[in-house]
């Protein structure tokens, strides 16, 4: 019988990938031949979507996130349950990273177990928090093995933290030389940035890179230099990035009162926002969450203004772990 190819081969078949005993070697180089992306299925099963930016992609309006609160869920068996349950119920955008990890509960392996048999209907976003052209390449081996694939829709930087982190990010043998190449041989189709921690370095990469997408917290996050909402979010837009929010429902954990459907529905009135990645913890706000989106209506004029006013005691009360500088979603020691 013929050998069965390893998805080792294939990832190889469209990167050349070579290797020293000290481990990955700086000598990466990418071979001619591209990639076809296999026709794909997504399915909103009549859920609102948006256009995500220049990608021409419709997505759904809130996207899975798969992060700290995702990786909460300790049994393999309701993560899978979860993940099929978004899917067959319209949620078919996935978003998690390479360092999306909480007690032992790897992300990408979870979304993996899925996504083996049903990688067609998923588009499928992941992240790598190296800067370097090594770093990356090695980070992206090992998250397409857990992925059980060898194709992203959209791979994205990071963690933008600083003007100083987006010219590490920029500069010759840096993360962005890899994801321009990754791009140009169809292992990805898109490529992208994160960030919530400064609106001057999210507009700095906007504004210096070629870029397709754009994910970003709102508004919600003490050490955040700058203006997310009115300074890094219309830049985005203005070159026709797809435009993604994070951090969007946080406020409920400080200011009694604001529940989780008046913060996202604030979150996707926002002009330029394509969509929301929200975590899911469990079945049971998956499903509260499908059902805000059968009957989504976006906010008046007015509502947002009540909801600006509402949220000003989140920004003068107490500091959460997730404000902290240094914190990083999904990884927690």
């Amino acid at each position: 019988m013929k050998k069965p190819i390893t998805r080792r081969e294939l990832i190889k078949s469209g990167l050349v990938i070579t290797s020293s005993l000290c481990g990955i070697s700086s000598a990466r180089l990418f071979s001619g031949v591209g990639r076809s992306t296999p026709e794909s299925t997504y399915d909103s099963k009549g859920l609102p979507t948006r256009i995500l930016g220049k990608t021409g992609v419709s997505v759904p309006i809130i996207g899975f996130g798969s992060g700290s609160r995702f990786c909460r869920i300790l049994e393999p068996e309701k993560s899978v349950a979860a993940l099929n349950y978004a899917l067959d119920h319209g949620l078919y955008h996935w978003d998690t990273a390479h360092d999306y990890v909480f007690e032992g509960v790897n992300s990408e392996e979870r979304l993996g177990l899925v996504l083996k048999e049903r990688r067609r209907e998923v588009f499928l976003s992941t992240k790598v928090a190296e800067r370097t052209y090594d770093g990356t390449m090695r980070h992206l081996e090992e998250s397409l093995k857990r992925l059980q694939t060898d194709r992203l829709d959209i791979y994205q930087v990071h963690m933008v933290e600083s003007l100083e982190d987006a010219d590490k990010i920029g500069a010759k043998g840096g993360a962005l030389e890899v994801l321009h190449r990754l791009k140009d041989q169809k292992v990805t189709r898109f490529i992208g940035f994160t960030g919530h921690a400064s609106a001057e370095a999210m507009t700095a990469m906007v504004n210096r890179y070629d870029f397709d997408t754009m994910l970003i917290a709102l508004n919600h996050h003490t050490e955040a230099k700058g203006d997310m909402e009115k300074g890094a979010i219309p830049a985005a837009a203005a070159k026709g990035l797809g435009v993604m929010v994070i951090k969007v429902i946080r406020p409920r954990e400080t200011v009694p009162g604001i529940v989780p459907e008046d913060l996202i529905r604030y979150a996707l009135t926002l002009e330029h926002v394509s969509s929301a990645v929200i975590g899911h913890d469990s079945l049971d706000v998956l499903k509260e969450n499908i059902a805000l989106l059968k009957g989504f209506q976006t906010m008046s004029a007015a509502e947002m203004e009540g909801m600006r006013t509402r949220l000003a005691p989140f920004f003068s009360g107490d500091r959460l772990p997730w404000m902290q500088p240094g914190y990083r979603d999904g990884v927690l020691s």
